[in-house]
């Protein structure tokens, strides 16, 4: 005959606590004191009503000792037969582990020295039907890390606490905007037209208005308009959504901190940008040097600087260079672009400026302002525009730029934008509807201008800088973790 699961013996004692009309599932309890704070500060003779996660039992005929946990720690608590009563004591020796408990009872130390709660009474909070992972030696498979995060967190303490850091990390990064005088906002996140960065957008329909609309690829243009309104200095700190692929750097579904102060420029952008990195390393790590995967960090001021121009002038490569000629120079170089078009040459930025062992930030300055569409071109080399980009440890952490606020100049490069995109799409579909014998057609899909910013720039935007910080990225690194998935609470995995 084959022996009941664990999960169908906990079931029968569920269905046995109802047959006592005992509530497996109770209603509030008056936790007063977080466990850690409990163990930390509760004397002898405290007491204390705490409640927790049952994680351990230890007993011995008459008297059990027991674990409680919650997110900040764990407390010993005693049961006594003769002080609960018989009909008590049993009760409490058919809990499982992973039960929560809630209990009231006074403080005392153990012969080891151990604070211990005398519960006086217990009350059975909500009854687990499943067993807990790996009796709380930790959790290993990442599969299940990633998909049931709650057993991650129940499980492995420094992943519960990475998390509790990344709640500090955003506490900095508001404290220090805050502290500037920058305003909390909070924009759309579906949009008739997505704008305000490159990616490929998802896309849903609205049934009432009968409107497609995708979710935000940034929220650069709504917070530029707020600048046009007489809001002089706004970040939010955001959820944006790309619809391409996954890595150890990449989730479609990520945060961003975008901040815009009136009447600065690209510069004032990297002195933000250097005190909230600062700032936040102080209060997560507690040190401006910390280690990220096995090399040192140091985030000390002043950071260092490389010209994107510059460096591309002495391989050879200028805006006005066409494409047949930059691959060939690349190509000479043992350096490669899939599929290179000028849109992608930034990604020549990983081969050229986030070396593996940079153990100090690093601005990339001077962009070509073909990749730059809403910076504002060096008044000195309309070519270059007044952007950065930061990488630390090998990644991209920040972008900034002095904003484009001539309406004119930024309708020009929105309609080449478009007639580019437009040009490269027609081509693949031309190939590929071709042997069919169809003609390439547009779709409501394809991009296009967003008429209401330019009308909004068209009432007067303030000179302005604009900075964009990828939070997941920064989180990564301030917490030494190898993946974004591992600063993520619930990252997008493949369905089993």
């Amino acid at each position: 005959m084959q022996q009941p699961s664990e999960t169908e013996n906990r079931r029968d004692k569920l269905e046995a606590l109802r047959q006592q009309r005992i509530m497996p599932y109770g209603g509030s309890f008056p936790k007063a004191t977080p466990l850690g704070a409990l163990v930390a500060e509760g004397r002898e003779g405290q007491a204390v009503t705490t409640a927790g996660r049952l994680s351990a039992k230890r007993g011995h005929g008459g008297l059990t000792f027991a674990d409680l946990r919650d997110a900040t720690g764990k407390v010993q608590i005693c049961i006594r037969r003769e002080r609960l009563g018989e009909a008590a004591y049993a009760l409490f020796e058919k809990l499982d582990l992973g039960d929560i408990l809630g209990v009231e009872g006074a403080l005392f130390k153990t012969k080891t020295g151990e604070l211990t709660v005398e519960v006086e009474r217990f009350t059975l909070l909500a009854k687990a039907l499943r067993p807990l992972p790996e009796k709380w030696h930790g959790l290993k498979d990442i599969a299940v890390r990633y998909r049931q995060r709650y057993l991650d967190l129940i499980a492995n303490e420094p992943v519960r606490q990475a998390f509790v850091q990344r709640g500090r990390l955003l506490q900095s990064l508001r404290q220090t905007l805050d502290r500037r005088g920058f305003l909390e906002v909070e924009t759309p996140m579906m949009h008739a037209i997505p704008g305000g960065a490159a990616g490929e957008p998802f896309r849903t329909h609205h049934d009432a208005l009968d409107l497609d609309l995708s979710l935000r690829l940034a929220p650069e243009l709504h917070l530029k308009q707020l600048l046009v309104g007489g809001l002089e200095r706004v970040y939010e700190l955001n959820r944006s959504f790309r619809n391409e692929g996954l890595s150890t750097q990449h989730n479609p579904e990520f945060t961003m901190l975008e901040a815009y102060a009136a009447y600065q420029d690209y510069r004032g952008m990297m002195e933000l940008v250097q005190e909230l990195i600062t700032e936040a390393a102080r209060t997560v790590v507690g040190s401006l040097q910390f280690e990220f995967r096995g090399q040192p960090i140091d985030v000390t001021p002043p950071w260092g600087e490389v010209s994107f121009a510059k460096t591309l002038q002495e391989m050879g490569l200028s805006p006005t260079a066409s494409l047949k000629d930059m691959q060939d120079v690349l190509t000479r170089r043992g350096m490669t672009v899939k599929g290179l078009n000028r849109s992608q040459l930034t990604r020549l930025v990983e081969q050229l400026f986030e070396p593996k062992q940079s153990t100090k930030p690093l601005f990339v300055l001077d962009y070509w302002t073909e990749l730059s569409p809403l910076a504002k071109s060096r008044p000195d080399h309309p070519a270059i525009a007044e952007r950065f980009e930061l990488f630390i440890g090998g990644m991209e952490v920040a972008n900034a730029y002095s904003e484009l606020n001539d309406p004119i100049e930024q309708r020009r490069r929105f309609e080449a934008q478009l007639d580019a995109a437009r040009g490269s799409r027609l081509e693949v579909r031309g190939k590929s509807r071709k042997v069919a014998g169809h003609e390439p057609r547009a779709t409501s899909h394809e991009r296009q201008i967003d008429e209401g910013f330019l009308e909004a720039l068209e009432y007067g935007m303030p000179p302005a800088g604009g900075l964009g910080v990828g939070i997941d990225r920064l989180a990564m690194l301030l917490l030494n973790q190898p993946s974004i998935k591992d600063v993520i609470l619930f990252p997008l995995l493949k369905p089993e």
